[in-house]
């Protein structure tokens, strides 16, 4: 299974950083050339009066709106914090999972400390229109966030870490559970930031599995982990983490116990996206986040509703878990037949990466002609495209209603357009 986390190209930075996710094959030939439960939110802590008066947006089950904000998207896509303001999206989301921090030396660590805490922001970029000063005390993401939070008081920040190029850190966290945990807690409640936090999200690619890496830490130790992290951020904080999608046998999701760690989770994030991708540069084409199984699906339970029944199936509430959208499209050229199934001769072209597209882009660049497997497709030229549209979003809504699920999650917020379509359609 292949992580949706995919890199971005960033500019030199005054301190050189690594992105934080990046599908295996997407990454390797880019180095070879160059993803509530059922009761109310933990960590939500005692209202203020503000927050008393705000409107309830996340008190039941299945309204959970999380959305990914990447710390390096805000170099070459410059996508601020401000932009979740403008486009409406603050005052959809519940939750924004902020990607990514680091995992080293069995600790958790900051991932671009120049983004995050120290960038001055202009009165144009910043999220009130004020402009940042040489002396004050918190810059960056972190405080463009505490903005927004101010603007939407029941909106909750998870300090997403690990992400396709960091989980490699994991294996050496894995066999100090609890000093990992301290470690984690005591980045994620600095005070000069802990305000900005309400909890942590794990993104671990993938525990006793191979992803950029390969894990051997054993079937327990992610539970074990997720355990230490729960005792140590306590039930006034969200703990949360991304997971697999594969469903087959054997496969990643049976290599850890998912079902063991649910104790410790508020909600899971399983990865339905990437199932497909132009790694496999001849195809078959085929649509990346299918819903559904379809005939010609080029391998059997690489789709959303196999993985959700795989983990229910295995035990985990379905309140725990959330549907994972892409607002983004994988694309091949050379392509001569419009269905799926067709061959190709490689990747198609994309604004930042080969064979990847933001939503935003391909609406227009390629409109999509069909749907399959309850997502959309289109084909202009020689290039075949697979994206979620408004459309296909509101069928997988009435999925996840059908299913109870806790909500939905989506990979990431610049690639919806300037106004929202996507989100809305989620909400």
């Amino acid at each position: 299974m292949l992580s949706p986390h995919r890199p971005r190209v960033l500019p030199q930075t005054r301190k050189p950083v690594r992105t934080g996710g990046a599908s295996l094959r997407a990454l390797l030939s880019a180095a070879c050339c160059a993803v509530l439960g059922a009761g109310l939110l933990a960590g939500a802590g005692t209202a203020t009066a503000t927050e008393a008066q705000a409107p309830a947006r996340a008190a039941a089950a299945g309204s959970k709106v999380v959305g990914y904000f990447t710390e390096w998207g805000t170099y070459d896509r410059k996508y601020y914090v401000k932009n979740i303001e403008t486009s409406g999206s603050g005052a959809k989301l519940t939750h924004i999972n902020y990607a990514f921090g680091n995992v080293t030396g069995g600790k958790c660590a900051m991932g671009d400390a120049y983004a995050a805490t120290d960038r001055a922001y202009t009165a144009a970029e910043s999220v009130d229109g004020v402009a940042d000063t040489w002396d004050q005390p918190l810059r960056g993401n972190f405080n463009q966030l505490r903005k927004l939070k101010k603007l939407h008081p029941n909106l909750k920040v998870l300090w997403s870490f690990g992400g396709w190029t960091w989980s490699s850190g994991f294996g050496e966290a894995a066999k100090n559970p609890a000093a990992f945990a301290q470690s984690c807690y005591d980045l994620v409640e600095n005070s000069k930031w802990a305000d900005v936090f309400d909890g942590i999200d794990i993104d671990w690619e993938y525990p006793n599995a191979c992803g950029n890496t390969c894990d051997t830490s054993g079937k327990a130790a992610y539970k074990n982990l997720m355990g230490a992290l729960r005792s140590k951020f306590g039930s006034g904080n969200l703990v949360t983490s991304a997971i697999t999608a594969d469903a087959t046998s054997g496969g990643k999701i049976d290599a850890a116990d998912y079902a063991g760690a649910a104790q410790y989770v508020d909600w899971y994030n399983p990865m339905t996206y990437d199932f497909f991708g132009a790694w496999d540069a001849t195809g078959p084409t085929a649509p990346h986040s299918p819903l559904n199984s379809y005939s010609g699906i080029p391998k059997a339970g690489y789709h959303t509703s196999a993985t959700i029944a795989k983990l229910r199936g295995l035990g985990v509430p379905a309140s725990k878990l959330l549907l994972g959208i892409g607002f983004y499209g994988r694309g091949w050229t050379g392509v001569t037949q419009a269905a799926p199934g067709g061959s190709a001769t490689g990747p198609a072209a994309g604004t930042y990466e080969q064979g990847i597209d933001d939503y935003k882009v391909l609406k227009t660049k390629c409109p999509a002609t069909g749907t399959v497997g309850g997502t959309a497709y289109a084909k202009c030229g020689s290039n075949w495209w697979s994206y979620d549209t408004p459309s296909t979003i509101a069928g997988k809504m009435t999925y996840k209603n059908a299913q109870g699920l806790g909500g939905t999650f989506f990979w990431e917020l610049s690639g919806d357009t300037s106004n929202g379509e996507l989100i809305k359609a989620i909400n």
